[in-house]
């Protein structure tokens, strides 16, 4: 089953977005998401919706965020994207008048829910700004500057326990 990476590629983008001093085109997010441009437009028309970017066209045009990082967590992201399956697991629905399978969706179920509100309540507390600042300190630490940053194969020496703010 392929995950979707949908919030993933969004944070990506507005943090690219916030680095930048003007607007950020649909073309120039594709290539750090990597993905098509259409793809960008689509998930950055949710977030338009919410309030959280704006667009102009034409020459010099493209997008740019509308609110601080401080007041946008992940958890309105998701949300801006339309709240996209967290699980990709699921209950066994062959046999519906089965007890043993009624007990098993049942507990499976509440496992489920417990599970996504933990989550959702985690995503409501991380920021775009602590995003960045992450970002920042990664930067600084590694000796990079904007410019350097690059997109593609990335590999990272760090590993999932090294992330303070996420």
């Amino acid at each position: 089953m392929k995950r979707d990476s949908r919030l993933s590629n969004v944070l990506h983008a507005l943090l690219h977005m916030a680095e930048m001093e003007g607007p950020a085109t649909s073309e120039a997010m594709a290539q750090a998401m990597q993905t098509n441009p259409v793809v960008v437009r689509r998930l950055m028309a949710g977030l338009r919706y919410a309030g959280f970017v704006t667009s102009a066209k034409g020459h010099g045009g493209g997008w740019v965020l509308s609110c601080p990082l401080t007041d946008i967590t992940l958890r309105d992201i998701y949300e801006a994207l339309g709240a996209p399956t967290l699980l990709a697991v699921g209950n066994r629905v062959e046999s519906p008048g089965c007890i043993v399978e009624q007990a098993v969706n049942r507990a499976l179920t509440d496992a489920y829910q417990a599970a996504e509100e933990a989550l959702l309540a985690r995503l409501g507390e991380v920021t775009l700004a602590l995003l960045s600042a992450e970002f920042h300190e990664r930067m600084v630490a590694g000796c990079h500057g904007h410019k350097e940053i690059e997109h593609g194969d990335e590999s990272s020496s760090d590993d999932d326990d090294n992330h303070p703010g996420v």
